[in-house]
């Protein structure tokens, strides 16, 4: 018999209710994000009343957070669901453009989000007269957390699965997609690579920003933690891709462990092939903070 974790008996939804014959729902992947960003305030909010933590003091008022907040969300949000909607169904959402703006049933994209709360910082430090580096830098600070709490929402949504293995802590995810491996003596049980994510992506990496921040006074030099953040980040996505489940695309006949690029049997995942720059962006700042 297999060594495997049966998914518990969770859903996507936390609550739903129907307005006017439309049903919206509270999912968790949504309430990740809101936690997520409210924990993240208040490290922010923490650092700012700490002057001796910066070197020219902290770069923004505590008055000030509110403003900044509104500028993450709408970035987390509006993101999101453009890079979801650019990303992963652009036809679907071409032919009907209205579902753009149904958020409630899901699909958000962690890069677009990304991407959405990088224009948005710039855009806050532009308009109120803030030093970006330490902007940045405690921004860094703070995401982890919500890094964390988006990939337990994906495990609990039952997405973006690990391979398939025999270990003991592998699980059984429900669905099609993800039996596919299953035979008739034995289920299919894979890598809850979401799970790992989140401990190397949200509990690790936001442990050591957070210890280099407040205990060793990483602030006071300019980009550094910025530059941990993206190597950490890249490091640790790149490590879990050996065991994720690579985008079915690029699968094939003696290509099955979906390599975007291989050669003699080696080769990278897309998905590592992204955050490899990633990983040197974060070096190169990593060395230029240390040199300031």
């Amino acid at each position: 018999m297999l060594a495997a974790i049966p998914f518990p008996d969770i859903t996507p939804e936390i609550v739903s209710f129907t307005i006017f014959g439309q049903t919206i729902a509270l999912r968790w992947y949504a309430m990740a994000y809101i936690v997520g960003i409210a924990l993240g305030w208040q490290i922010i909010k923490a650092a700012l009343r700490r002057p001796n933590l910066w070197r020219d003091g902290p770069p923004m008022q505590i008055s000030q957070l509110d403003d900044l907040l509104t500028y993450i969300v709408i970035g987390v949000i509006g993101g999101g669901r453009l890079g979801y909607v650019l990303f992963y169904k652009p036809a679907e959402y071409l032919a009907n453009p209205l579902d753009i703006i149904k958020i409630w049933e899901g699909g958000l994209s962690f890069h677009g989000g990304f991407l959405g709360v990088v224009i948005g910082v710039y855009l806050f430090s532009r308009r109120h007269k803030v030093r970006l580096p330490a902007l940045a830098d405690i921004i860094a600070v703070s995401a982890t957390p919500a890094l964390l709490l988006v990939r337990c929402a994906n495990f609990i949504n039952a997405e973006l699965w690990g391979r398939p293995t025999d270990l003991p802590w592998a699980v059984i995810f429900p669905g099609a997609a993800a039996q596919s491996c299953a035979t008739a003596l034995a289920p299919c049980a894979r890598h809850p690579s979401q799970l790992y994510e989140a401990g190397l992506e949200g509990l690790l990496l936001g442990a050591v920003l957070i210890v280099l921040a407040f205990r060793f006074g990483a602030l006071k030099k300019p980009w550094l933690l910025s530059g941990v953040f993206f190597a950490g980040y890249g490091l640790a996505r790149f490590l879990v891709e050996f065991v994720r489940q690579p985008d079915a695309q690029f699968q094939s006949v003696g290509n099955e462990l979906g390599l975007a690029l291989h050669f003699g049997g080696y080769g990278l995942t897309m998905g590592q092939l992204l955050t490899l720059p990633m990983i040197i962006v974060g070096i190169t700042v990593i060395l230029f903070a240390r040199r300031r």
